[in-house]
């Protein structure tokens, strides 16, 4: 029977739970103290009314900061929200075509398709046969390189066309 781990804290190790020797100390102000013992920086960190909070770990000593922890996670909560609000999800969207599309329906699917570039999105299109359509798959591949030419300059294919039973995908 093994004995449990001890909980693995998120965020950066404060005060008595920074665990060597020396850190390299930045006081409040941001002026470096350099290579200090462990004890005089908690000192100084308490004497300040603030904490002690390690901001990197891997250095050789590790190097810390005399600061407010409360505001510090407060301003990475924050800066980690809006990293989350100006990503955006690209999604897939499908265009449905028939190799036997008229001018005018191919001009309406190539102006939605423009418009699904234009929001950063990739469009994916599905020619779609019909009875006998499949003997005649080169009007679907022309149809398809028609696409690909007027699509040109404002997108790049990302994979080739394939055949999947009645449906061709580009």
């Amino acid at each position: 029977m093994k004995s449990a781990l001890p909980v693995q804290k998120d965020g950066p190790r404060i005060n008595e739970e920074i665990r060597v020797r020396e850190v390299q100390l930045i006081d409040a102000n941001g002026h470096n103290h350099g290579p200090t013992p462990i004890q005089a920086a908690l000192d100084m960190a308490q004497a300040a009314g603030l904490d002690l909070v390690e901001i990197a770990p891997n250095s050789s000593p590790p190097v810390c900061k005399i600061l407010d922890y409360g505001k510090y996670k407060y301003q990475a909560q924050k800066k980690a929200a809006e990293a989350r609000k100006k990503q955006k999800i690209v999604e897939i969207k499908e265009i449905k075509l028939r190799p036997m599309i008229d001018d005018h329906d191919y001009q309406v699917k190539m102006r939605s398709m423009q418009r699904f570039f234009e929001d950063g999105d990739k469009v994916k299109i599905t020619l779609r046969f019909r009875g006998r359509e499949m003997a005649h798959q080169e009007l679907g591949t022309k149809l398809l390189e028609r696409v690909r030419s007027d699509t040109g300059p404002i997108a790049k294919c990302s994979r080739p066309a394939s055949i999947g039973g009645r449906h061709s995908r580009h």
